[in-house]
Order: structure tokens, then C-alpha cells, then sequence
């Protein structure tokens, strides 16, 4: 196999496969952590393969936002990749919920342990992959200039990895520094001292706020409208306790398979009707309390699809809020209006609402007083001009479908997947698109992984797709496409689980909404998570599976073209198709 990296790899260059008629077998697009472990699986069965990267090296999200504050919101010892016990038993995780430091170092550890990084190439943007209906083989064009071709794409992109800046005029008259939190500098940043401007109050803004209210001069948070947040409730972890996680990590990563979110939370299986108001506020306090998602995921079910017993959690967390802020009227700007608690992922905070306490930190409620221009020493509202000397954007991503529409994807008969998904995803499985043949997304829209534990369901869209590409291997198969019929059905299937959930009523990325973006305002759906759970996505594409890849049409070729090298592949003289479903 030979080596590839962002050190000997240069424009021009191919590592074609000798005899072959394409250079890869499988050409993976993210060196995040799906990235990681799906060439892992790849080299385990000696398929000849690379990940190609836009970054310097890889992490994915943990290699580019460097923002104060970065952290997990999954328990650490849940986030990490469960195939390796070698490496369970080898990492210490330090924090509860681990910071992006930490956490770049771990997924560096587990790539270098397994030499993972030959197989690698950096710096290299994928600009457009077109499918060739004639040879059934992806052309790549990478921003290097080089062309590459292979048997299938596999998508490994991460879903918040296009951040998206606000529509401000003048944003680029000013002199200061000013970026998104996506791509805070490598560099330190001068905080101290310093006056600064943080547009936006979601998750990462959440997050950066607590983090920096105590190190700058002034602080000043432009919020559009607030988010609900709940207690990291983070502390370190002892060499005592890691060493207990280790003896359970069956345990821990079976009860994640089992629940819903793919956490250690398990939801409260009482009916909320069936509990007193008073056992549901004891409740309520002991998880409000507690580590994590408990507040969220151990909760009543009822709270994500019954407005009146979201309604009465709503209102507990909004008194919460109101006991952790001084001023009563900066209180009520941060309690939200639009959305219940937990309608949404919820971003979890280490003391943010207190931040609001300190004499160096202002609120602005932008829905009031709107931002009207970015100007060369700061920015004016409607009412006041600020000066500043950083302005940060946490004004969100393109979420999901953003990564796929920056690449120029063409299927069969030259359409294009981001005119397909013009309106929002239509996927199979959230792993295949009609017409877009030998093209995996183990971590696509509509999949099992956007509303889970992310690595959890990172690994279980992994394995299903190499364990496909293992059945494609041994029966010859050099083409694989989905129907029309059962990417109607799936997407269908995700659309009506929508519809059981408050989470349709919310603005927020699992339904599509960002303001900065034309065409994603709140009212127009789109249809990017699956609802179901954990369990039930897994059994249901292990049932796929198990009826032979019911849904999607299989063909083979003459053993010439071939998708794996002969010696481990199995050889199909002539030419047949196979449809299930």
C-alpha cells in the first residue's frame, strides 16, 4: 500500500491501483471523526483507499473550532470510538466532558496509533465529483489541480462544518479582528484587556461566553432571540474513577446502543400524567443538578411531543434561569419564547447565565434594537454605536446538507444533488440518493447519527457501510443505487416522524432554519434527522441488510472492472443486475 500524506502528495499525482482503470477503490471525503474510522475499517480489509481533507490535518470539528470553551457536551468516555479496546484501555479521559484540546489529541492519538495518516491527504478541497454512468466510476476534482477516480465516495462530511456569517453591511470596513467562532485563529487571541462584541447566543456562543466573561474588559452579547441551556456540570476525572470507566465500558456502550439519544441517559419510563407535581419537580431538581444531559434525556417523554408537559419543564427551567441572574429584566431576555426547553438539542453551560452578572458583561436584545452596520471601529444598532476591538460571529452553520452543497455532486443523467436537495434532503437509510450510484453517507442527512451521541452513530452508519461494501466485494457487484420508491419511502417515513415531535415548531438546524441563508426561513421544513431512536434506526437498517439490501439495485460486471483487486475479490464473468425491493 503506498503511503500518502499531506507530505508527499503533489499536484498531479495519483496513486492509481495497478491494472485498474481508477485510482481508488473508495475515495473518503473528512478526516473527522467518521473519517478516522472508516479508513480504519477500509485498510483492516485491504481495500485501496484515502481520505482526502480541505484542512492542514485532520479532527474535523475538533481541528477547527478553537474557540474558548470547546468542549464536549457527551460524556467523554462515551464519545470516544468504542472498536479499539486497546485504546479504551490506554486513553485517560480527564474531564467529564472533555475540552477541544483534549479531544484534537485523542483522535491524533488513535490515527497515528494505527498509521492512519499514510492514507491521508490534506489540503485537498473536493470540488466536484461527477459519476461516469459508462465505467460506473466517480471523477474528483480536487483544488490542487489533480483529477482523481474511483469505484465509490464515501462521505464522511461533518454536519456543522459550513459556518454561516450574518448579512450586515460594512463587515468587511472593520479594522479590529473579527471571525467566526468555526474559525477561531490557531494563534492565541489577546482577550485581556480588550473590548469585545459576540454576535449570537446559540450553542457555541453559550459556550464562549462563560468562558470569556472574566478575561476581557467588556463584553457585549448581541442575542436575535435566546436559547434554553441547562448545567455541563463538568469535573475532572481521577485515575480511580478512569479506571472504573474502563471496567464498565461494556456496560456503558451497551446502555448507550439501548437509549434513544445513543447516551447513558435513559428516559424516565413513568408516564408524566401518572406523577405527582411534586415528584416531578424533585425530579427535575436532582437532574438540573446532575452531570450532563440528564435534565434533557432522563426526563418524561412526554416532554417531546405534549405541549402541556413541555409547557410546565419549560416554565421550571425559566424559573431556574431567573434565580441565576441578578437583574430581572436581563433574566427575561434570556428565557425563550419561541420554543420549549428540549425541542431542540440542548446547549449545555458552565455558568453562563451568571456571566450576565458581571459589571463588564452587557446584553443587547437585537429584535429590539436591530444591528444596522458593522462600521471601521465596531458597529451601530438602531439606537447606539459601539466600539470594539474583536467583533466574533457565532451565528451558525449550514447545517447537514451545507458540506454537500460546496461540492459540485453530479449523478446520473447530470443532475445535480444540491438542485435534488434544493428543498431539503430525500435520502434512503440517510446513506444513499436515488441516481447518485456507489455514493455512501454513513453520517447523511436523514441517518441515524445528526440526533445521537454523534461517534455512536458514527459507528454504526461506519460499519453498515463497509460491511455493504464487504457483501458488494464478494458478490461482484460493481454499481449500487438505491430506488426511487425506497428513498420516497424512507424520506417519507423521516417526515412523518417530524410530525409526532414539538421539534417541528422550533427554529433551529434539525429543521432547517438559519436566517443568514436564503431559502432556510423558519416555515419551510427541512427534513434533516431521523426521530425514531437509535434502536430502531439500527434495527431497521440491519433488516435491510439482513433481506439482502432490500431497496437498492446491485450490479455486476465483467471481472475486468472488478471494484477490488482479484486477489480479494470474487470475479463475476458477464454482466447482471440485482434488485431488492
Amino acid at each position: 500500500m503506498p503511503e500518502i500524506s499531506k507530505h508527499n502528495v503533489t499536484a498531479g499525482q495519483t496513486s492509481a491501483k495497478p491494472g485498474s482503470r481508477y485510482d481508488y477503490d473508495v475515495i473518503v471525503i473528512g478526516a473527522g471523526v467518521a473519517g478516522i474510522y472508516q479508513i480504519k475499517l477500509l485498510m483492516d480489509l485491504g481495500i485501496h483507499a484515502t481520505v482526502l481533507d480541505a484542512e492542514e490535518d485532520l479532527g474535523g470539528t475538533w481541528y477547527n473550532n478553537r474557540y474558548p470553551g470547546a468542549r464536549f457536551d457527551s460524556e467523554s468516555y462515551t464519545y470516544g470510538y468504542s472498536f479499539s479496546k486497546e485504546v479504551l484501555n490506554e486513553w485517560h479521559w480527564k474531564e467529564q466532558f472533555s475540552g477541544q484540546p483534549e479531544n484534537l489529541r485523542y483522535l491524533n492519538y488513535v490515527a497515528d496509533k494505527f498509521e492512519l495518516r499514510k492514507y491521508m491527504q490534506f489540503n485537498c478541497q473536493v470540488e466536484s465529483a461527477h459519476f461516469d454512468e459508462t465505467n460506473d466510476v466517480w471523477r474528483l476534482k480536487i483544488s490542487d489541480g489533480r483529477k482523481l477516480t474511483c469505484r465509490f465516495v464515501i462521505m464522511a462530511l461533518g454536519l456543522l462544518s459550513i459556518p454561516t456569517l450574518p448579512r450586515i453591511k460594512g463587515m468587511d470596513t472593520f479594522t479590529g479582528q473579527s471571525f467566526h467562532t468555526f474559525h477561531w485563529p490557531h494563534e492565541p487571541v489577546e482577550m485581556n484587556s480588550k473590548r469585545v462584541a459576540v454576535i449570537g447566543t446559540g450553542a457555541t456562543a453559550i459556550q464562549l461566553i462563560a468562558e470569556i466573561a472574566d478575561k476581557v474588559e467588556e463584553l457585549t452579547v448581541f442575542q436575535r432571540r435566546p436559547n434554553w441551556s441547562a448545567p455541563l456540570n463538568n469535573s475532572p476525572i481521577s485515575e480511580e474513577e478512569m479506571t472504573n470507566i474502563r471496567s464498565r465500558y461494556d456496560e456503558i456502550f451497551a446502555t448507550c446502543a439501548r437509549t434513544p439519544g445513543g447516551f447513558e441517559h435513559e428516559p424516565d419510563r413513568r408516564g408524566f400524567y401518572e406523577v405527582s407535581r411534586e415528584e416531578r419537580l424533585a425530579l427535575w431538581d436532582r437532574l438540573y443538578d446532575e452531570p450532563g444531559f440528564g435534565i434533557w434525556l432522563r426526563n418524561f417523554r412526554e416532554i417531546f411531543t405534549d405541549e402541556e408537559p413541555n409547557a410546565e419543564l419549560s416554565a421550571y427551567i425559566a424559573e431556574r434561569i431567573r434565580e441565576r441572574v441578578n437583574d430581572p429584566v436581563t433574566a427575561e431576555k434570556l428565557i425563550p419564547r419561541d420554543h420549549g426547553f428540549g425541542v431542540q438539542r440542548v446547549p449545555l453551560e458552565s455558568h453562563y447565565f451568571e456571566a450576565y452578572n458581571r459589571d463588564n458583561v452587557h446584553l443587547v436584545d437585537i429584535s429590539e434594537t436591530p444591528i444596522q452596520r458593522i462600521t471601521k471601529t465596531g458597529l451601530r444598532t438602531s439606537e447606539h454605536t459601539y466600539d470594539f476591538d474583536i467583533i466574533v460571529y457565532a451565528t451558525g452553520f449550514d447545517a447537514v446538507t451545507g458540506a454537500f452543497d460546496g461540492i459540485d455532486i453530479v449523478g446520473v443523467g447530470g443532475e445535480k444533488l444540491r438542485d435534488k436537495w434544493n428543498d431539503g434532503p430525500s435520502t434512503f437509510l440517510g446513506m444513499f440518493v436515488h441516481g447518485f450510484p456507489n455514493l455512501l453517507m454513513p453520517t447523511g442527512p436523514q441517518s441515524g447519527s445528526a440526533s445521537t451521541n454523534y461517534p455512536r452513530g458514527i459507528e454504526t452508519g461506519v460499519n453498515w457501510c463497509t460491511t455493504f461494501l464487504e457483501y458488494m466485494r464478494e458478490h461482484g457487484y460493481v454499481r449500487a443505487d438505491t430506488t426511487l420508491e425506497a428513498e420516497q419511502r424512507w424520506t417519507a417515513h423521516v417526515t412523518k416522524m417530524y410530525s409526532k415531535m414539538l421539534m417541528r415548531k422550533a427554529k433551529g438546524w434539525f429543521t432547517g432554519y438559519n436566517s443568514n441563508l436564503d431559502g432556510h426561513e423558519h416555515g419551510k421544513t427541512r427534513y434533516f434527522v431521523y426521530n425514531g431512536g437509535a434502536p430502531k434506526y439500527v434495527a431497521t437498517i440491519n433488516e435491510v441488510a439482513e433481506k439482502g439490501y432490500e431497496g437498492i439495485v446491485l450490479r455486476s460486471g465483467p471481472a475486468s472492472s472488478s471494484q477490488f483487486s482479484a486477489s480479494s475479490s470474487k470475479a463475476v464473468n458477464g454482466e447482471g443486475v440485482s434488485q431488492r425491493g
